[in-house]
C-alpha cells in the first residue's frame, strides 16, 4: 500500500512539474489566451484579435451590400477601420483595442513565452506556428487599412466597391486563414495562417503543457 501511494505521489508530482517549472512561459501563454492588462475586460490578446476581426468582417459585408451607394460603402469601411485600428477614426463598433494591436501583442507575447528560460520544446515549436499566423494577420490588416484609406478618398462607387470587396477577402483570410498555394489546405505558414490557425496551435500548445 505504501509503495502504491508513493508511486501515486510521484506521478502527481510529475504531472504538476510542467506548471511549476514553466511559470514564466505559462504566464505569457496566459497573456495570449486568457488575460492581458489593457484589453477590453482584461481578455486575452488572441481572443481580442478574433473579436475585432469578426466585427470588421461583418462590416466589410455591409460595405458591399449597396454597391452603388458610396456613402454606405464609406460608412461601413470606417467601421472596419475602427475594428482594425481604432486610432484611425473617431468612433465605431469595434472594441476600441484594434485587430492590429491585439494580433501584434499576441505575436510578441508568444515570442516571450518561447524565449523564456523555462520554455519547453512544445512551447517553442507551436510558438513558431502561432507567430507566423499572427504576423500574417498584421500584414493583411495593414493592407486592409491602405485600401480603406483609398476608399475614403475615392469618389467612384464602382472602384470603392471593388476595394471594399478586396477588404472582405482579406478579412476572410484574417479570420480563417488563406489557401495561398491552392493545395486544398491552410497551413500556419507565411501567407496562409490566420487567427483560426493561431488559435488552433495555441490549443495544441496548452494541451501539451497541461493547461
Amino acid at each position: 500500500m505504501r509503495i502504491f501511494l508513493s508511486l501515486l505521489g510521484a506521478a502527481a508530482m510529475a504531472l504538476a512539474a510542467p506548471a511549476a517549472q514553466a511559470q514564466e512561459a505559462h504566464a505569457h501563454i496566459g497573456h495570449v489566451m486568457t488575460g492581458w492588462g489593457d484589453t477590453p475586460d482584461g481578455g486575452g490578446l488572441l481572443p481580442t484579435a478574433i473579436a475585432e476581426a469578426k466585427i470588421a468582417l461583418a462590416h466589410a459585408g455591409y460595405a458591399v451590400s449597396q454597391p452603388e451607394n458610396l456613402e454606405s460603402i464609406r460608412l461601413h469601411t470606417g467601421h472596419v477601420m475602427h475594428a482594425v485600428d481604432p486610432n484611425s477614426v473617431a468612433g465605431g463598433p469595434g472594441l476600441g483595442y484594434g485587430l492590429i494591436n491585439a494580433a501584434s501583442g499576441a505575436a510578441a507575447h508568444i515570442g516571450y513565452a518561447a524565449g523564456s528560460a523555462d520554455a519547453s520544446g512544445n512551447v517553442k515549436a507551436h510558438a513558431e506556428h502561432v507567430t507566423a499566423s499572427a504576423r500574417n494577420v498584421v500584414t493583411w490588416a495593414g493592407e486592409i487599412m491602405r485600401l480603406a484609406e483609398q476608399i475614403m478618398t475615392n469618389d467612384n462607387p464602382k472602384h470603392a466597391n471593388i476595394m471594399a470587396g478586396r477588404i472582405g477577402d482579406l478579412l476572410e483570410c484574417v479570420v480563417n486563414g488563406c489557401d495561398a498555394d491552392s493545395d486544398g489546405s491552410i497551413s500556419w505558414g507565411p501567407g496562409e495562417g490566420g487567427l483560426a490557425q493561431a488559435e488552433a496551435h495555441m490549443g495544441y500548445m496548452m494541451q501539451g503543457e497541461g493547461l
